[in-house]
């Protein structure tokens, strides 16, 4: 792809600084009414997105009737509606607002775990899907919990990429570059770090093994199961979804999975990249409206496999 002239970066970044200070500056509740508004005219529009959301559920839910499908993929395109009223105002959002609007459901169990992954001085990856708010899960972690460091690919525009590292890093998160990510990542874990992962799209092959996902091969990334084992630090799947009936954000907590270290190198990788994509497709079923159906999971085939799409 060739480079965006000045111009063009000019322009892209007075639309989105724009469009974030009007809905940032407007209530919460009026800013989601109008981005969910807008994201159900997108579902209309964006009629190629739509059908990839529809046979991704073919795949992964083919005993759900037409009308979940349906409501599904709404869920999906409305969801990413009220991400971009949230992310909006990140820059005026105190710990105070963010503890009344994202609530940390973790049992006592979990929080017991937590307290003794601290206690061992030992690093997690905190590993999330695309499923309800990821942007405010990051966020709220540290402005609750403290910073955490999080694996990111700056956007294509310097200016927009700025324009948002000043907002995610307002209570200290630390972010890293994914395409040179190695070296900090294991820093981080090996010192106790907490490393801010998302790991459940579609993955190149040279970069990915296949798991079962929905029961179908998925490449995914085995970036987490190889710093997992290179660090020894566990691997905690997180998701902050939307609750409609109490009006709050709900951070929950999957299974914690410990890397496989038996000396196999590549059976390590492929039980532990297994392992979490499982916890993965635990929270996706019992938030389907609120995960990205939008993009093709399963577009990477094993060899000899027919195209999906």
């Amino acid at each position: 792809m060739a480079p965006k002239s000045k111009t063009q970066i000019r322009a892209e970044f007075i639309a989105a600084r724009t469009l974030f200070g009007v809905i940032g500056s407007i209530p919460r509740g009026l800013a989601a009414s109008t981005t969910t508004l807008v994201s159900r005219i997108g579902y209309r529009v964006l009629g190629r997105l739509r059908r990839i959301a529809e046979r991704n559920l073919e795949i992964a839910l083919p005993g759900t009737s037409p009308e979940q499908r349906l409501a599904i993929v709404k869920g999906t395109f409305e969801n990413l509606g009220r991400m971009l009223a949230d992310t909006s105002k990140f820059g005026s959002y105190s710990r105070d607002d963010l503890a009344k609007l994202v609530h940390f459901d973790f049992t006592l169990e979990q929080i017991a775990e937590h307290e003794r992954i601290r206690a061992e001085g030992r690093g997690a990856i905190l590993l999330s899907p695309h499923l309800g708010n990821w942007e405010m899960l990051v966020f709220a972690y540290s402005a609750a919990h403290g910073p955490i460091s999080y694996l990111a690919r700056p956007l294509d525009n310097p200016l927009i990429e700025e324009l948002t590292l000043k907002n995610r890093t307002r209570f200290g998160n630390r972010p890293i570059n994914k395409s040179n990510s190695v070296s900090e990542a294991v820093k981080v874990l090996r010192h106790g770090g907490l490393l801010g992962v998302l790991a459940d799209v579609n993955a190149h092959p040279k970069e990915g093994v296949f798991v079962p996902f929905f029961g179908i091969p998925a490449c995914t990334s085995a970036g987490p199961a190889l710093l997992a084992m290179r660090t020894n630090a566990l691997i905690v799947p997180i998701a902050c979804v939307w609750d409609q009936a109490a009006g709050h954000y709900r951070v929950i907590q999957g299974s914690v999975i410990e890397p496989a270290l038996s000396g196999n190198r590549e059976a390590d990788i492929l039980r532990t990249t297994a392992a979490f994509t499982s916890e993965v497709e635990k929270l996706v079923r019992e938030y389907p409206e609120q995960w990205l159906w939008i993009h093709k999971r399963w577009k990477t085939r094993p060899p000899g496999e027919k195209e999906l799409y």
